[in-house]
């Protein structure tokens, strides 16, 4: 008898709480002093009280748990996908000074050198890894060549007109000592980007001169990447 009349008193103490501001759940959590033992006693007491304190545990130790296993499997994913972090290191032989030649141009695309060149030495020297110098006092000189430029159909408006292309770009690279020395070679790297053709020749040539700058600069990128990875 004493035990449920302690019961109701106490369930009939919440309810008359509800007009207040703060639960009586929320003013236990506010007292740092209340201890884990203190919960257990309290959960025994009330059903109303044991409801209210495991959804208020729940969300003290939810988010946290949630977050580190949402951490783990990710982390399982690009493991188990040979997924990783590529770039970001040094350039090879400790190189801490660089002169950058203007690419050679084997496509019909005038001016494309301009364009990759300065792409590559605005992703080098941004990274802070290495300082742009002559190339008669660097301690490696990267050249190179854009091998092609190729503008595919991928989509078709109808039998005679295309809706949509790509452009895709090919460099080779080399990174030389002062000797002339190869450090580091890389060839067919490739880039894409797509863009629509448009019913104005001169919208579509807009896009593609957009589309070959956007491709640029991811191919700076990957560049960067390529000529950082493991160094």
């Amino acid at each position: 008898m004493q035990l449920n009349l302690k019961c109701a008193v106490e369930n009939k103490a919440i309810k008359k709480d509800k007009k207040s501001e703060r639960s009586p759940i929320d003013q236990l959590f506010q007292n740092k002093w209340l201890e884990r033992g203190s919960l257990l006693i309290i959960q025994c007491n009330s059903v109303k009280i044991r409801g209210e304190l495991l959804r208020k545990d729940w969300k003290m130790f939810s988010n946290n748990k949630i977050n580190i296993w949402i951490v783990f499997c990710l982390l399982f994913v690009f493991s188990s996908c040979g997924y990783s972090f590529r770039g970001g290191g040094d350039l090879p032989k400790g190189i801490k000074s660089l002169s950058i030649k203007m690419l050679e141009n084997r496509t019909s695309e005038t001016g494309a050198e301009n364009i990759f060149t300065n792409d590559l030495i605005y992703e080098i020297t941004t990274q802070g890894r290495v300082v742009l110098t002559k190339e008669d006092s660097a301690d490696g000189i990267l050249s190179g060549v854009i091998q092609s430029m190729r503008i595919d159909a991928i989509s078709h408006r109808d039998a005679y007109s295309s809706l949509e292309r790509r452009a895709i770009v090919t460099l080779s690279l080399k990174l030389t000592d002062p000797t002339g020395k190869v450090i580091w070679s890389a060839k067919d790297i490739a880039e894409s980007e797509d863009y629509i053709v448009a019913s104005d020749k001169q919208a579509t040539e807009r896009n593609r001169q957009q589309a070959i700058i956007t491709l640029s600069k991811r191919l700076a990128e990957k560049v960067y990447n390529r000529l950082t990875d493991n160094f």
